[in-house]
C-alpha cells in the first residue's frame, strides 16, 4: 500500500502540495545553489503563495530534506512491531524497510535530493539522522527494547552507527545514479557493521593479525 492509499481527498491534496513544494525547492537549489533561492521563489514555482509554503515547512531547509519527522515516526512504529528476540541491528534494518522502499519508489526525486544535500553536508546529516529529537527518540526506543538504560552508551552507539550505515548507503546509491538497489547497499553496510568492520586487508586465517596491529600479551 502506498502512503496515499486510504487518504481522503483533502489529505491527498495536502500531500501533493507538500511534494510539489519539495520538488520545486530541490530543482531550484540544484540549478542555482542554496543561498540563491528564496522561499518566495519556491512557492511561485509550485504555484502557491509564500504563506502556503509556511503551512507545510518552517524553513527552506525543511523543504529540501523532506518529512524527517514523519519518517521518524514510521520507523519508530515499525521498530516497535519487530519481535523482541530480533537483535538490535537487525531490528533497526527491518524498521527502515518501509522508508527505503519509498525512497526507491520515488527515485528521481530522491536522487535530486541527494545531489543537493551532498553539496551541503549539514543537510546530509539532517536528512539521515533528522535532528536531536529524532536521535533521542531512537535511543530511547532501542534502550527500552534491549533493557538498557538510555545513558549507558549502548543504545546511543547503535543509533549512531546505524545512522552512519544509512548515510553511507544513500551516498553510494546516489553517486551511482541509483544503478544499484538502495536496499542491497544498506544490507551491505549493516552486514559490515554486524561483522565488526573487519579490516579487508586482514588475511583470512586463524590467528592472523591486521597490518599495523600488534598483539598484547
Amino acid at each position: 500500500m502506498t502512503r496515499d492509499e486510504g487518504l481522503g481527498r483533502r489529505d491527498r491534496k495536502k500531500r501533493q502540495t507538500r511534494a510539489a513544494l519539495a520538488a520545486a525547492a530541490l530543482r531550484l537549489v540544484a540549478e542555482r545553489g542554496l543561498d540563491q533561492v528564496t522561499v518566495e521563489e519556491i512557492a511561485e514555482a509550485a504555484d502557491v503563495s509564500a504563506r502556503t509554503f509556511f503551512n507545510y515547512f518552517a524553513t527552506k531547509d525543511d523543504a529540501l530534506v523532506g518529512d524527517t519527522a514523519g519518517d521518524r515516526d514510521r520507523v519508530l512504529r515499525a521498530l516497535a512491531a519487530v519481535p523482541a528476540q530480533v537483535p538490535a541491528l537487525a531490528a533497526i534494518r527491518s524498521a527502515l524497510a518501509g522508508v527505503i522502499d519509498e525512497v526507491e519508489g520515488d527515485a528521481a526525486l530522491w536522487l535530486l535530493r541527494m545531489q543537493v544535500v551532498m553539496q551541503h553536508p549539514m543537510l546530509l546529516a539532517r536528512l539521515v539522522s533528522g535532528n536531536a529529537t529524532t536521535e533521542q527518540a531512537m535511543v530511547e526506543a532501542l534502550a527500552a527494547r534491549t533493557g538498557h538504560d538510555p545513558d549507558d552508551g549502548y543504545p546511543a552507539l547503535v543509533v549512531a552507527v546505524t545512522g552512519a550505515a544509512l548515510r553511507t548507503a544513500m551516498v553510494r546509491w546516489a553517486t551511482g545514479g541509483g544503478s544499484r538497489s538502495l536496499a542491497d547497499l544498506l544490507d551491505e553496510a549493516f552486514a559490515a557493521v554486524a561483522a565488526g568492520l573487519p579490516d579487508p586487508r586482514t588475511p583470512d586465517r586463524p590467528g592472523a593479525t591486521a597490518p599495523g596491529v600488534h598483539r598484547t600479551r
